[in-house]
């Protein structure tokens, strides 16, 4: 009998919570069978198993969340006894680990092991606890749906989108009380308290951690985008016909922009360590994030090597980013590693913001929306669209000059973007 532990699965996990469970106590499971689905802080990842056996007994219930090392479950393995711990089960997981379930020796004080032939009933809270897939629980969230009122038509009665989807539009009944603990204060306002999930949590916690700890300064620039947008327009001319899949958006040109300054300006694509007196940590590789609202909260996924890759190629990572993103599969892998971080509200009519530095990056970019604005060229006043946009960065790594010569290179490659794309 064997302990599946609950992972790390991210450099910032310090506990998960469990989102679906696929296999039942009882039910036979081969190594690399996907167990159950848990919620990190950054996504909700599919975990397999290493062994093969019987899941004997699920110890944490959906929805509940525990600590990283906590025994999530027990697997039968027919060896009738807890094997000894192997080099990578009594290992603490990292973030470099497979999407997995790790294995250990129950502890002492375990309950005693269940027989392999026996098929233990579901805890009874497990058994009256809704069953729908996490898109589905995400979604009735949104639309203000009551999942109790809906008969699942899926395995098992499993609550799947069709269900929701045949609802008549409009029909929209109360939430949950556990999902919105509605009170009424004193001074009347009528207080609904929503329960931060794991991704906010962490979003809050190593946000106000940046914020309070990092000594940052802004800087702001702008550019003239009339020739960056043409040749988006011409980009995505030239591949539709081919795969339009690929179309290209103003961000993936700032994306591969930034990028190409971040190679020629290498201390802002940096990291601060407290090693020593302190350290500047220089990444040689370009891996740019690009923040994104998904449903749960913000979440950084990565465009690895930004400065090499060509902006059709960027396009399409982005496209399927953000899609996951949407739908909570976002990898540990997709969300790590990042050297910089774009954030960009101009789809949203933003003029002009700051960003928070996304830790343990040493700086940010926040992208303003195109507007139109009159100019002097050569003694005549002409319309032109410009863009403003605004680094804030970390002041023990990157000093202003610094970063007034990254702006200054940015610039310069946004208002001639043929060298962006060359």
């Amino acid at each position: 009998m064997i302990d599946i532990l609950m992972p790390r699965l991210s450099d910032t996990m310090t506990e998960g919570a469990i989102a679906a469970w696929r296999r039942r106590p009882g039910d036979a499971v081969a190594a690399g069978d996907v167990l159950v689905e848990i919620e990190t802080d950054k996504a909700v990842m599919e975990q397999e198993s290493y062994e093969s056996g019987t899941l004997a007994e699920i110890l944490v219930d959906v929805g509940e969340t525990v600590a990283i090392g906590t025994p999530i479950a027990r697997l039968d393995d027919g060896s009738g006894s807890a094997p000894e711990r192997s080099a990578r089960s009594a290992a603490s997981p990292t973030p470099d680990a497979p999407a997995a379930a790790l294995i250990a020796d129950p502890p002492a004080a375990a309950p005693a092991a269940i027989a392999p032939n026996a098929r233990p009933e579901p805890p009874r809270e497990a058994a009256e606890r809704l069953i729908a897939t996490p898109l589905v629980r995400r979604l009735a969230r949104e639309r203000g749906t009551d999942l109790s009122a809906i008969m699942g038509s899926g395995p098992g009665g499993r609550i799947v989108r069709a269900d929701l989807d045949a609802l008549p539009r409009g029909r929209a009944a109360p939430l949950a009380p556990s999902v919105w603990a509605v009170t009424t204060s004193e001074d009347g306002r009528g207080s609904a308290a929503v329960p931060f999930d794991a991704i906010r949590h962490t979003v809050a916690s190593r946000l106000t951690e940046s914020a309070t700890s990092t000594p940052t300064f802004t800087a702001t620039a702008s550019a003239d985008v009339d020739d960056l947008l043409a040749l988006r327009a011409q980009i995505n001319a030239a591949i539709a016909d081919t795969d339009a899949t690929r179309k290209v958006t103003l961000n993936d040109l700032f994306v591969r922009a930034v990028g190409l300054a971040l190679r020629a300006h290498p201390g802002v694509n940096a990291s601060y360590s407290p090693e020593g007196r302190g350290q500047t940590l220089v990444h040689a590789r370009v891996n740019v994030g690009v923040a994104v609202a998904s449903p749960a909260g913000l979440v950084v996924p990565v465009v690895r090597d930004a400065d090499r890759a060509a902006v059709s190629v960027i396009a399409s990572a982005t496209k399927e980013l953000i899609g996951k993103a949407s739908e909570r599969r976002l990898t540990a892998e997709e969300l790590s590693e990042g050297t910089f971080t774009i954030s960009n509200l101009g789809m949203y009519g933003v003029e002009h913001f700051t960003a928070i530095i996304n830790p343990p990056q040493g700086a940010i970019l926040a992208i303003g929306g195109a507007q139109d604005e009159l100019v002097m060229i050569e003694g005549a006043v002409v319309t032109r669209t410009r863009v403003r946009y605004t680094l804030t960065a970390d002041h023990r790594i990157i000093d202003g000059a610094l970063a007034a010569q990254f702006l200054a290179t940015l610039t310069g490659l946004i208002q001639n973007p043929i060298r962006i794309v060359a």
